[in-house]
């Protein structure tokens, strides 16, 4: 019964466009027609041996029998009955893509009281949430905390908000991330800010990574009005406009850019 049912396992290695298989190692592969091979070989060189037809005959049994019962029976069905041996790696490799835990990326509003932050943060426990890192946003009302999650791959975003609404969360909003959101953020600061250093003009663009978002050279003309913009002022040239359409920013993200626009100012040359 575990061959059938280890069936399912190597077709979902198959490519979603042609539908084979990755071809195995080459150690693994030789083994396996060997063992496919050299029974079928014995057997008959045994008949062979045990009937004492002519040579010629002989010869001929030997190759079209073998032929046959190695290329259409004997080796495509050893091929499937060995098919999770010989993928063996690809599974493994697959199996721990499969278990890797899913990046979220978590905003939420919260009362600025002790405790609060242990509550959010037992609540995502309950879900199997581990917290990578956690940035906290002062706000006139309250505060913003930020947060990037690793959770099994089963956990939905219903499940996020659920439970961080459940620990005293309000205006939450969950999106998947990515490894890069676990870049720190004055590090990336840093390195987008020599970027400006060695040429100002990158500065639109420098931005532009620094906050994840869509530069608008022409503003917001002609842009649909979904999603978060921020301008800063560029005297004497125009405001610099982005466009951000899933995350609002954050009042740090928003000092970056004005600092390193700062910086862009001071380190172009004045005429």
């Amino acid at each position: 019964m575990r061959p059938i049912a280890a069936r399912p396992r190597v077709h979902a290695l198959a490519c979603d466009v042609c539908g084979r298989l990755p071809h195995p190692r080459r150690t693994r592969l030789a083994l396996a027609k060997l063992a496919a091979v050299f029974p079928v070989e014995l057997a008959l060189h045994a008949l062979v041996i045990h009937w004492h037809p002519s040579y010629l005959v002989a010869v001929l049994l030997l190759t079209i029998t073998t032929t046959i019962l190695v290329i259409w029976v004997v080796e495509p069905s050893a091929m499937r009955f060995l098919g999770s041996w010989l993928h063996g790696p690809e599974l493994r490799d697959r199996d721990r893509a499969d278990r890797a835990p899913a990046l979220w990326r978590i905003r939420v509003h919260v009362d600025d009281r002790p405790g609060q932050l242990e509550a959010l943060a037992a609540h995502l426990a309950d879900r199997e949430a581990n917290i990578l890192t956690v940035h906290v946003h002062h706000l006139e009302s309250g505060v913003l905390d930020e947060l990037v999650v690793a959770t099994p791959a089963d956990i939905t975003t219903h499940d996020l908000t659920a439970a961080v609404t459940k620990a005293g969360g309000a205006k939450v909003r969950v999106w998947p991330a990515s490894a890069l959101t676990l870049i720190d953020g004055q590090t990336k600061a840093l390195a987008v800010a020599a970027r400006v250093v060695a040429d100002s003009d990158e500065l639109p663009l420098a931005i532009a990574e620094l906050l994840g978002a869509r530069y608008l050279p022409n503003g917001l003309e002609d842009e649909a009005s979904d999603g978060t913009a921020l301008v800063l002022p560029n005297e004497p040239e125009r405001p610099l406009t982005f466009l951000r359409p899933d995350e609002p920013f954050t009042p740090a993200e928003i000092a970056r850019a004005h600092r390193l626009l700062d910086l862009a100012h001071i380190v172009t040359p004045r005429t």
